[in-house]
């Protein structure tokens, strides 16, 4: 890699950490023209996204100032969505994701809707706060295969229990396949709760559905 997109990547890295939205997208856009990989950018940037955490647990970042570099971020990320290599899917499918019930923050899962698209599937986004219900009902309305779950906050992760319970109520238990992701969750939650598929990051997901759905479908 030329020092030029080195430099590049490593002022992006400092415009989220800073919060800095208009630099963060700026440095995007040069970016782009540079050739400098989406991918690598993307791991660029959630690395950022780890140091504020940091910062924050550390009491050096207030939320405002999460939320400010959570903004850099997404604003930089829709610079390089349309420059994501993934393989496209084989499988057509559709998808409900959304972050569960007691968790604000969309950043991951706005990450991983985007790879999940970029790879062809239907996405519908449902956002942030999302209750069991609201994920199994909107899951019946858009007649989806699979319900990706973002959760970052531990105390809402027995909320899975719901979700699946109401899939159970519904018969939809092997009709409709669920994921789920997020530093809340893990291969031991899935097993917990009964989960179908845990993916530990956005191009882990696109590999998790694709499998469920090619299951789904035999």
């Amino acid at each position: 890699m030329s020092e030029v997109k080195k430099g590049l990547l490593g002022e992006l890295f400092e415009a989220v950490v800073a919060g800095n939205i208009q630099l963060a997208k700026r440095i995007a856009e040069q970016a782009v023209e540079r050739g400098v990989s989406a991918d690598l950018a993307l791991e660029k940037m959630t690395e950022a996204m780890r140091v504020v955490d940091k910062k924050y647990e550390a009491k050096e970042y207030f939320t405002v100032d999460v939320a400010s570099a959570a903004t850099a971020m997404r604003e930089a990320f829709r610079v390089f969505e349309p420059h994501l290599k993934v393989k496209p899917a084989n499988i057509v499918g559709k998808v409900v994701i959304g972050s569960l019930k007691g968790n604000i923050q969309g950043l991951g899962k706005d990450i991983v809707a985007a790879a999940l698209r970029s790879a062809g599937f239907q996405v519908i986004d449902l956002g942030v706060n999302i209750s069991p219900e609201a994920f199994v009902d909107s899951a019946v309305k858009e007649g989806a295969q699979v319900i990706a779950i973002s959760v970052s906050v531990d105390e809402t992760v027995p909320f899975l229990k719901d979700v699946v319970e109401l899939l159970r109520e519904k018969k939809l238990r092997g009709t409709v396949k669920t994921v789920i992701g997020g530093r809340a969750v893990s291969e031991g939650t899935r097993k917990e709760y009964g989960i179908d598929a845990y993916a530990k990051d956005a191009w882990d997901c696109v590999k998790k559905v694709r499998d469920l759905l090619s299951r789904t479908n035999k």
